[in-house]
């Protein structure tokens, strides 16, 4: 009996059947509580197991290098190129010219710009490459378009390292040469130094340039479908350029792919954009003979522009214009021969160069810095007058240049259908059409057409 308000409990011990209920209930409980470690703890070893896997999987199987190079790779000072090309450089120029496509003083004053960007630092473990070899595997490329594969031979340098090699060097040509070798006027002055040179080499005053363009053989980079396939058949990037009365260039746009419409390529460079806001700062109609446009002159592969002269379609073509259109292809035949230059003296156009597109840009510019380089400092060997495009005194008539005899590499653009001009750029090719006629004619006109 319990006091009041207290609760009255039990002082009985607990039955068996009490007892036995409560065991089996914690044991329930405990297996309850294992189970799901163990699921827990196979989750965590299946997990682990999965990454594992897949670190492995990812993990490139590398074959255990035998050698660390090539035997004959590691005496390269003593290979046949290493050897001949001293011989040809003191007791055969002429071999040499052929060899670099230069001659011996040009080379070296080339190698003496360059060497600051290319030179690699010789370590405990092998020798590096020295500038001069880089150089001249990557004039050799250029001049021959020959594979790394084919290269290595001759030059004594892996693959691997060649495809290292040749863009680097190549990307130390233009940064050296850029500034003095590719100047694009900025200023009228400049614009009428160039039109001079016009005037007085190839009688078409007021301008300051002929523009051209050309398709460039390329293997086309992985997964990039028909984006660089072009109306000729093959994979291309487009290299569009102005070329000064010396067959210089004086502006290089290379890179649009070869897909993209031909008459449109030359709308997507920077030169065009400035030229139709008026930001080229050319010379103004009040500077010109007889206040006529400031032009450039191009084929039929552009379309007709206040400052860009085509020639007129052959449909019906009268006198008048024939006369102007051969004063056109007159001054714009420095552009054809620019390219034929090129792929002449570089064979590297005459083959479909395996780079990517980032590097073609490298090899072209390149390729087109070199051609000023030479043009201004070994003319007489590296452009003849026999290889270009030339008139004949007596009759007339066009002599084809030598570089037309080879096979074709660089491909010209493809005309575009004939367009109705715009009414100021009519005018203006009328204008022309006139004075060629009139205050500009040359006396030999007449009979070329």
């Amino acid at each position: 009996m319990g006091l009041p308000g207290q609760e009255v409990t039990s002082a009985l011990p607990p039955s068996p059947l009490s007892l036995l209920s409560s065991a089996v209930e914690g044991a329930h409980i405990s297996q309850i509580s294992m189970s799901l470690v163990n699921k827990r703890r196979a989750r965590a070893a299946i997990a682990i197991a999965m990454i594992h896997h897949c670190m492995q999987k990812k993990k490139k199987k590398r074959k255990k290098r035998a050698y660390w190079s090539k035997d004959y790779l590691q005496v390269r000072d003593c290979s046949t190129s290493s050897t001949l090309y001293p011989e040809m450089k003191d007791n055969n120029p002429n071999d040499f010219r052929d060899f670099l496509r230069m001659s011996d003083a040009t080379f070296n004053y080339l190698l003496r710009v360059v060497t600051p960007l290319i030179q690699k630092q010789d370590t405990c473990m092998r020798k590096s490459i020295s500038a001069e070899q880089r150089l001249v595997a990557t004039l050799r490329f250029l001049a021959t378009g020959r594979s790394f594969e084919d290269l290595k031979f001759s030059t004594a340098i892996s693959p691997q390292a060649l495809g290292v090699i040749i863009p680097e060097t190549c990307n130390a040509i233009v940064q050296m040469l850029k500034g003095r070798y590719l100047q694009f006027p900025t200023k009228p002055e400049q614009w009428k130094k160039v039109a001079k040179q016009f005037e007085d080499f190839w009688n078409f005053p007021n301008c300051g340039g002929a523009i051209g363009g050309r398709h460039v053989r390329i293997n086309p980079p992985p997964h990039s479908g028909s984006f660089y396939y072009n109306y000729k058949g093959f994979f291309s990037i487009v290299l569009i350029a102005i070329v000064n009365a010396e067959h210089e260039f004086i502006m290089i746009d290379v890179g649009k792919n070869g897909r993209m419409s031909d008459g449109g390529v030359i709308e997507q460079t920077h030169f065009y954009h400035k030229l139709k806001e008026n930001m080229l700062n050319l010379p103004a109609t009040s500077e010109t003979k007889e206040n006529l446009n400031f032009v450039f002159v191009t084929d039929d592969s552009f379309a007709l522009h206040e400052h860009l002269l085509t020639p007129f379609p052959q449909k019906g073509i009268v006198e008048q214009k024939k006369i102007f259109n051969y004063r056109l292809s007159r001054a714009n035949r420095v552009v054809e021969n620019a390219f034929g230059l090129l792929l002449s003296r570089f064979r590297i156009f005459h083959t479909t160069i395996n780079l990517s597109p980032y590097k073609i840009e490298l090899v072209v510019m390149a390729c087109c810095l070199l051609h000023n380089y030479l043009r201004r400092n070994d003319s007489t060997e590296y452009a003849p007058a026999s290889l270009l495009d030339r008139e004949n005194p007596d009759d007339g008539s066009v002599i084809p240049g030598e570089w037309r005899s080879g096979s074709p590499g660089l491909f010209p653009l493809q005309p575009i259908q004939p367009q109705k001009p715009n009414g100021d750029a009519k005018r203006n090719r009328d204008r022309y059409m006139e004075y060629f006629n009139g205050l500009g004619a040359v006396a030999w006109q007449n009979e070329m057409v």
